[in-house]
């Protein structure tokens, strides 16, 4: 597809936008009400063409790709006449003011199979990246709590509180981190330059888990502080994208040691994990570039920005309450997933938000599906099965009972699993069923079969065929029939030698 893209809103943060795209060169019309702004554009890309008219970008056959930085009450309106118009649509963060809204998008984009992005920076910022993967692979060890810290002098905002303008990011990274929506949410903040627009607010988010996360947002402090803190059972994780690229991600090992049954703390030097260096919102323009070109959903797609929109919506709740704590789960209890109208949905089954189910598949009663999950054309869900979030089932897979898929597995096209040992058509072995488990982060290739009874580990990577009939280790590269083992895959999945730290993305796996 030749991608040509049109960014609406080139002002504060749109500007930055305008130069990325236009770097990677898929840029061809500017859009702002500023003439000001558009003449100084102008003259600094002068082949791309620049309008007031946003009228003319929707009517334009040759653009396929919106991107919206207008100001945050206007997303909606924007992002909804994209997608009638059979646009894709990359927007800023948050994706709307209003849950009902976001989730109106989201379901248009799954219908009309359009391409809808929402702008949550840190996860495609290599400091971020490189956190999500310490924390998966269990670096820091079990999660307590979650630290962020995102405070500025200004930008003052009038249509939004500092809430809404500076705490999506932390709050969207904190949900990858943790896996999972919070049951509950207090807000409490000061309103110093205007009455009814908080300049300082403190989020609290409650997990089932007992694990909390609190984000602090401010416009009103003098020094610039982005921070965000893991404080893990083995360790502590401080991502700091303020200090220089060799800090910005540092791990403190056992930072608290228990001696006759009280914790003492240990300050020993932090361990810098290696980043790289590429700019964040050209990662993430990429991430969109691909996301078009692949008819793939972006890891910030739609539902990741509605989940987001949740939390916002129930902590201006809080705000207003005075600080009371309200409960999360309006996603959880309304159908907030996309089910192609081929699909069959039985009664009985639980489906997260954001899940995406496509033509001819088949969700049987009592199967647990996690939130993010994509399940393909041709897929049978039975009963029992639990998948855990951001699954990804491939087209012409049955996963039977027994089956238990960790966050982040891939099935790769027409894989298959069994579920009883010695199978006879005319004796009954309902009963019989043996357990499977993939664990956290792995990869199955297409066409290979899972013999029951088995646990895949963490990161590993099952080739193609390969037909596997015994546990296979974390990080393993597996092939062949019967299944061997012929090297190690880092959480990135780049081959790896024992202690090697990966080249791709940093990380140096504990194999």
């Amino acid at each position: 597809m030749t991608f040509k893209a049109a960014v609406i809103g080139a002002g504060y943060w749109g500007k930055n936008l305008v130069r990325n795209f236009y770097n990677l060169g898929v840029l061809k019309v500017i859009c702002d009400t500023s003439e000001k702004t558009l003449g100084e554009l102008k003259q600094q890309y002068n082949n791309v063409k620049t309008t007031p008219d946003v009228d003319m970008v929707f009517k334009d056959p040759d653009i396929n790709a919106v991107v919206i930085a207008a100001p945050a009450a206007n997303h909606y309106a924007l992002a909804l006449r994209a997608l009638r118009e059979n646009k894709d649509v990359f927007v800023e963060k948050p994706l709307c003011l209003s849950v009902q809204e976001g989730k109106e998008l989201c379901l248009l984009a799954g219908e009309k199979k359009q391409i809808l992005m929402v702008g949550h920076i840190l996860h495609y910022h290599p400091a971020g990246i490189v956190l999500k993967q310490a924390v998966a692979s269990g670096l820091a060890g079990s999660i307590h709590h979650i630290y962020s810290y995102r405070l500025n002098l200004g930008k003052f905002r009038s249509e939004e509180n500092v809430m809404w303008s500076f705490a999506p990011h932390d709050i969207s990274l904190i949900l990858s981190l943790v896996g999972d929506m919070p049951s509950k949410i207090s807000a409490a903040g000061t309103a110093g330059l205007r009455p009814e627009i908080y300049d300082t607010v403190c989020l609290q988010l409650e997990f089932d888990n007992n694990l909390r996360a609190s984000v602090l947002a401010s416009w009103l402090y003098p020094i610039k502080e982005q921070k965000v803190v893991v404080v893990g059972s083995e360790g502590m994780l401080v991502f700091d994208d303020t200090a220089a690229r060799e800090q910005k991600l540092l791990y403190f090992k056992e930072p608290v040691q228990w001696k006759n049954g009280i914790p003492e703390p240990v300050r020993n030097n932090p361990e810098m994990l290696e980043v790289a260096g590429d700019e964040p919102l050209r990662q993430e323009c990429l991430a969109f570039i691909e996301a078009v070109n692949s008819r793939q959903a972006p890891e910030t797609d739609g539902w990741e920005g509605l989940r987001v929109l949740e939390i916002l919506s129930a902590g201006q709740k809080s705000l207003l309450d005075k600080g009371n704590w309200v409960k999360v789960g309006g996603l959880k209890e309304e159908a907030s997933y996309f089910a192609h109208p081929t699909a069959v949905i039985d009664e009985g089954c639980s489906i997260g938000a954001g899940v995406k189910i496509w033509h001819f598949s088949h969700v049987m009663t009592g199967a647990v599906i996690g939130p993010r999950c994509n399940i393909g054309q041709n897929v049978v869900v039975a009963p029992g099965v639990a998948l855990g979030s951001n699954v990804k089932i491939q087209n012409n897979i049955s996963v039977y009972t027994g089956v238990t898929c960790e966050d982040d597995v891939f099935l790769g096209p027409s894989m298959v699993f069994t579920n009883v040992k010695i199978p006879r058509s005319h004796v009954s072995r309902r009963d019989q069923y043996i357990k499977t488990i993939i664990h956290r982060g792995a990869s199955i290739g297409a066409n290979a079969t899972i013999v029951c009874g088995i646990e895949i580990g963490k990161y590993a990577m099952i080739g193609a065929g390969a037909v596997v009939t015994k546990d296979i280790p974390d990080h393993a590269l597996v092939i062949g029939n019967p299944a061997r083992q012929v090297g190690w895959v880092c959480v990135c999945g780049e081959r790896l030698a024992p202690g090697e730290q990966c080249r791709s993305c940093g990380f140096k796996p504990d194999i």
